[in-house]
């Protein structure tokens, strides 16, 4: 390499540089004609400016971060709005997670506040005995498909156990719109009432049924047939059956983590907290948000 940078008048840095960028990874034999085909290639993605150096995405990504958007969600919906394809949530975590950054804590901003990028895990579902249980099984494949309007998903986040509170959540699976009501006491009586809460308020179009797990809180499902809405079940310790409203739960946890007491927690802070959730734009819709693509649906059903 010395002699061929003497040769060049280069320095021999250029030259093992050269080498390691352009030599085939197999052969290991330097093929000049190959090499200049790979520079070309490259050439047009060289000398870019990194995307967040332009003030107009740098302060569009740090006000959405501040709103506890996730990188994927801040990019999607920069491109959608402004047109700006440069931009990738993988730039946005580089740039979170940067050395040059580690002093602005820019993790606390993300909606999970993990100091490092970790491997998300659910949790299961308790296996009780329900009076008309109608397994998941049996559900029909528009609902599966998520081709028909109209069918939630619910499920109970518990409080500090020994209060035994909660809140009671629904999804709706297409629109992915998020309700949810809080309840005293995990039990039957409480979850069909903060349900036929949540139902009675909307349209008949926008409640065909709900699928629930197995928790003790449902044995009153039969009630919500006088909304003329068919209850199924997921199978026991089976919660990726109802991963839209297991992955919703979990956006509701970043504001009210495990642990702390529910006591304090009114339903209009809470309503405040499912608002920020139902407008935020999500991948899965395209970067609309659940209650545009909510208002959308039920447009085209009445």
């Amino acid at each position: 390499m010395r002699a061929i940078a003497t040769k060049l008048s280069r320095h021999p840095a250029t030259i093992s540089r050269e080498l390691k960028r352009n030599r085939p990874p197999r052969s290991g034999c330097y093929v000049a004609i190959s090499a200049k085909g790979q520079a070309e290639e490259r050439s047009p993605r060289s000398h870019l400016r990194h995307p967040l150096k332009n003030p107009r995405a740098f302060s569009y990504v740090l006000e959405k971060l501040r709103e506890s958007w996730s990188p994927e969600q801040i990019a999607g919906r920069l491109r959608k709005e402004r047109g700006e394809s440069a931009i990738h949530h993988e730039t946005i975590c580089r740039f979170i997670y940067g050395q040059k950054n580690r002093e602005r804590n820019l993790w606390e901003y993300l909606p999970r506040k993990q100091r490092r990028r970790q491997k998300k895990t659910g949790r299961s579902a308790q296996k009780v005995r329900i009076l008309q249980r109608v397994s998941i099984h049996r559900r029909p494949e528009a609902i599966d498909q998520r081709t028909e309007f109209g069918h939630w998903e619910g499920d109970t986040v518990e409080g500090r156990k020994p209060e035994g509170d909660g809140i009671h959540t629904e999804v709706e699976r297409l629109s992915r719109l998020f309700v949810a009501v809080r309840v005293d006491r995990i039990a039957s009586r409480e979850t069909i009432t903060a349900q036929q809460q949540i139902f009675r308020g909307l349209p008949e179009p926008s409640r065909r049924s709900t699928t629930l797990d197995n928790g003790r809180e449902h044995h009153a499902h039969m009630a919500l047939r006088l909304l003329r809405m068919q209850t199924y079940f997921a199978d026991p310790y089976s919660s990726w059956q109802r991963g839209t409203n297991e992955n919703t739960n979990g956006l509701l946890r970043r504001y009210l983590p495990k642990g702390p007491s529910f006591q304090d927690l009114s339903q209009e802070g809470l309503d405040g907290m499912v608002e920020e959730i139902n407008n935020r734009p999500r991948k899965c819709l395209g970067y609309n948000t659940p209650r545009e693509e909510f208002e959308k649906q039920l447009r085209c059903c009445t």
